[in-house]
This record gives C-alpha cells, structure tokens and sequence, in this order.
C-alpha cells in the first residue's frame, strides 16, 4: 500500500529542485565566455554546411587515426577562414564542416590538399618586443650549444643540436569584425603580403613592401590572418610562427612538401630531448642537399597553408634526405610537428557529398517559425489543461514552464561544453517533448480521478493514485527514450539532433514531474484554503460526486446489505 500522503515532504523535493535550477543558471550566466542562449545550426541562423566523404585507396574503411588528422587539418584552414563558431567535427567516415554566417563559400573546398612547402627565410621580426632567438654556431659534429638551441641537421649518425617549432595556434576572428570584411580587402591583403616587391633589388622598394607586409600581418591569436587560402608557391611570403610570436618574409618556395617521405617523433637519448625524423623522396632529397649546402646557418621555413610551422637553423649540409629537428619540443609538440610535415597533404582524399547554404534571412525565419510552433503547441496544451482540469491544469502550466527553464539552461551549456547545435530537427524534437510532458501529467490526474470515483477523498487520493500513476509515467518516458537513443544511434546528419532533444527533454520530463508536479499536487491537497479544497475549482466536481454515490451505495461495515420481502 503506498505510503500515507503525510509521509512526503514536498518542500524538500522543491528545495531540491530550485537548487537545480540555481546552479544550472549560475553555470549559464558566470561561466564560459559566450552568450547565454543556446548554439544555432545553420539553418537557424544562416551559414553553410558542408559534408567531405572520405575515400580510401585500398577501398575500405578508412582508419580512424586518419580521419581524426584530416578532421585536424581540415581545423586549421576553418579557422584561417576567420569567422566565429566554425565546427569540424567526424560523423562515421564524414568530416562535416558547419560555418555560420554569410562567409562560407570558402568551406565548400577545404577538402582539397593541403599546400605545405619550404621558404627560405629572408628576415624574421617579433611581433611583439621580445628577444627574437639568435642561431647556434655553426658545427658538422656535436656542437657544444644547449640542446633546446633552434637548428636543423643531419639524424644523430652526424648529430647536432638545434630544433624548429611548433605550428602555430589557429588564428579566429570575432564574427563583427570578420563580417565588415569584403572579398576585394582580403585580395589587397594577399596582394600586399606577397608583394613581388619583397625581394625587389631596389632596397628602398624592397624595404617599404617588406614594412607594409608586415604592419598588415597580424599574429594575434584572437584575430583572424586577413589572407585566406594557399600561398602562391612562386612569390614571396610574409607570414606568422613560432607560436605567433615571430613573422617571417620568406622567398618562393624551393621545395613541395610532396617530396616529403615520412616523417615520425621520437626521444633523442643522447641529448635527452624529443626530435622530429624527417625523409625526403629521391628528387626532394637532392633539392634538399643541394639548398643546406649553400644556406648552412641560414633559416629554412616550413610552410602549411601561409602559416610557418617551423623555421630551424640549418646547421650542416645534409645529404642522403635523412634531416632530424630538435629543440624545445614536448613529446606532443613533436607528434604535432611529424603530423603536420608528413600529413600537410591530407591522409585521405575527400569528395564533397553534400553541401548546404543557408541565408541569414532564411535562418531567421525559420527560426521564427520553429518558436510560433512551439508557442502554439504550449498554448493549445494550456488551454485544454485549463478548460479540463482548471487548478489542477494551472499546476500543469507552472511545470511545463519550470520544465522549459530546465531545457533552455542545458541546450546553453551543451553548446558551451560539446558543441552541440539547435537546429530545425531539435525545434521539432522539442515540441514533440510538450505532448510528452503534457501525458505525464494527464496520467497523473487521470490516476487521481480513479481513486476519487473509488469514492476516496482528494487528499488520500494523492498517495494511491500517484503510486499507480508512476509506473505508468516511467514505461512511457522508458519507451519514448528508448526510441529516441535508438534513433541517435542509427541516424545521421540532423535526425540526430531530432532524437538527442527528444531524449533530454524525456528525462528532464521525469525530473520535473518527480520533482515539481507531485509535491505541488500533494501540497495542494493537504491545503486548508476552501478555494483549493473546493473539487469544482480543481476540475473533480463530477468525479467526486460519482465517488460519493458509489460510497452511499456501499453496505455500512457489519451490516449485511439485505432486502426486505
């Protein structure tokens, strides 16, 4: 028999729930750096989506670790792109590249191979005041510098020391300011950082370009690099490394980085440091000698997509296409070096399967359209509620509301923290879930209209009916949750956002109802307020006086019901 209806305390189940609620918002508005609204997808707030399919060459799946390093690079060029909220994540084999706004038609061909090359170096500057890095002597056999001094030479068969750095952080731009870009400032920026005039015999010439190309360049992490795209291999380069805290002006590119063999990380015992391996190909492997030979002491850059990734000091010549970097690498500066220099052209070709193009405009109304449905899917369940179940329904309203405050706090933090971004499928998901919500609480009340026809009072009707009324509740949400995870886990594309919203706003559905909907039912019957005890006012007049001519009708305890001849 369920527990007498004194037995629950529902201040402590709304306590309870307002601490929820509390620490969910706090974690909304003091936490993270972004808006408190949830993420949109495209095609609610504008941009382009793009779907690379990856193909492998012996046919087969392709391995995972591939996916992720072309997902990585593929990263890279995005944000070189410069607006705010770029995504690339993998679906299966897919990598989907999502970009917001109106500046996403460069996205449609990041699949593409990426252009890693090697510059030599004409002059660096820091882009802010600090001591630039001086080269280590020169030296054919173990030098006496420390092993963390910047270089490139021969593996340790002929050993020096030096060492290159790692790729440069991802440069992005706040979507203001990326928006105020037009497509002819991005060319006069190209234009002005590979201006021919960078290596002008006129040194006065080649002095202004050189000062232009770098005023124009900026390093900051937080705003974007004007030039979009590849480099032109045959002109000069002005371009950011070392962790953006250098510029380089760099000569044509002497050297494609398809020559490149292989390239690995690994520690150095000797000199008690990491190192990256790097093999050339039989044509880059002369190119590569013949440059180190004349340019020992010199900087060659290694270039992916205008960004210097390294930029080492060539201690000796090296000969035979077998070149170590050392230098003040940790063990995964050094993975990502080897990954950038052997997988600058990405692991696996991509074809576009999909790509998808949203207006701003359109976005907008459609995210106006998704909050007029939602709004007249809550105001038709408000009034029915009303019209059926008056006080009763009032109580509906309050939670289905709190359940919306519970729904909205975690869609902003799921956008913060995953990533995750509403879209039209999730709108739809989430108006599914108001019929979801709503039958919990009809079950409810229904349960309770059973008791009282029982001829049972409202007030020890709350316990009984709620017992039988909560494993209803939980097979029903059980099955809606089920069908929900099956469908994330089979579908693809923007069905999932559909079946991840349906299935959150299922378990914040149980939340609210164990939490907000009891307590405030079992608070209500235990009121001494007339109006609230009145069982008009809660939609149970006629239920009750059906119950009290069922419990007439009943024989009085130890009096046999008989009739008289």
């Amino acid at each position: 028999m369920a527990a007498p209806a004194g037995h629950l305390r529902p201040g402590r189940y709304l306590a309870f729930f307002a601490l929820i609620v509390v620490a969910l918002y706090a974690l909304v508005f003091f936490t993270g750096s972004g808006k408190p609204t949830p993420k949109l997808g495209i095609d609610l707030q504008g941009g382009t989506r793009v779907t690379l399919s990856a193909r492998n060459p012996d046919g087969g799946d392709p391995p995972r670790e591939s996916l992720e390093q072309a997902r990585s690079i593929i990263e890279r060029r995005v944000n070189g792109i410069g607006v705010s909220g770029t995504e690339v994540v993998l679906d299966g084999s897919n990598v989907v590249i999502t970009v917001p706004g109106e500046q996403g038609d460069q996205a449609k061909t990041l699949g593409k191979t990426a252009k890693l090359g090697f510059r030599k170096v004409v002059t660096s500057q820091p882009v802010t005041p600090v001591q630039q890095p001086t080269a280590p002597p020169a030296s054919g056999t173990p030098s006496s510098a420390p092993p963390s001094s910047p270089g490139v030479s021969a593996p340790p068969s002929s050993p020096a020391n030096g060492g290159g750095g790692a790729a440069g952080a991802p440069q992005q731009q706040p979507g203001a300011d990326s928006d105020e870009k037009t497509k002819k400032e991005i060319e006069e920026a190209r234009n002005l950082r590979q201006n021919p005039d960078l290596l002008s015999t006129d040194q006065a010439k080649q002095a202004a370009a050189a000062e232009k190309a770098f005023a124009a360049l900026n390093c900051d992490p937080k705003v974007s690099d004007p030039l979009v795209g590849n480099d032109l291999t045959d002109k000069p380069l002005v371009a950011c490394g070392d962790k953006n805290t250098m510029k380089y002006l760099l000569e044509p590119e002497f050297l494609p980085g398809t020559e490149i063999s292989d390239a690995s990380s690994g520690y150095d015992t000797q000199n008690s440091q990491w190192v990256v391996n790097l093999n050339f190909k039989g044509e880059g492997s002369r190119i590569w000698g013949d440059f180190t030979s004349k340019n020992v002491q010199k900087q060659a850059a290694f270039v992916l997509d205008t960004q210097v990734v390294s930029a080492p000091t060539i201690q000796s010549a090296i000969l035979g296409g077998q070149t170590q970097i050392t230098g003040r690498f940790s063990q995964t500066e050094a993975k990502d070096l080897a990954d950038v220099l052997k997988y600058g052209s990405l692991p696996l070709s991509f074809e576009s399967s999909d790509a998808t193009t949203v207006s701003a405009t359109l976005g907008l109304a459609s995210l106006q359209a998704g909050l007029i449905a939602g709004g007249l899917g809550l105001l038709i369940v408000f009034i029915y509620c009303l019209f059926y179940y008056r006080l009763l329904g009032v109580l509906t309203i309050l939670s289905l509301a709190l359940s919306f405050s519970l729904v909205y706090a975690v869609l902003v933090l799921l956008g913060r923290w995953i990533g995750y971004t509403l879209d039209l499928a999730g709108v739809a998901g989430l108006i599914i879930a108001i019929g979801i919500t709503a039958d919990s609480f009809v079950i409810y009340f229904e349960r309770l209209k059973d008791e009282i026809r029982e001829g049972r009072t409202f007030r020890s009707a709350v316990p009984r009916g709620w017992s039988r009324a909560q494993r209803t509740i939980l097979a029903s949400d059980a099955v809606s949750f089920l069908a929900a995870a099956i469908l994330y886990w089979l579908a693809v594309g923007e069905v999932k956002g559909f079946a991840f919203t349906l299935g959150m706003s299922t378990v914040l559905d149980l939340v609210v109802v164990y939490l907000v909907t009891h307590p405030l039912v079992s608070m209500v019957s235990r009121s001494k307020s007339k109006f609230l005890s009145n069982p008009k006012n809660l939609g149970l007049g006629a239920v009750q006086q059906v119950g009290s001519e069922r419990k007439a009708a009943r024989p009085a305890a130890g009096r046999p019901n008989v009739k008289e001849a």
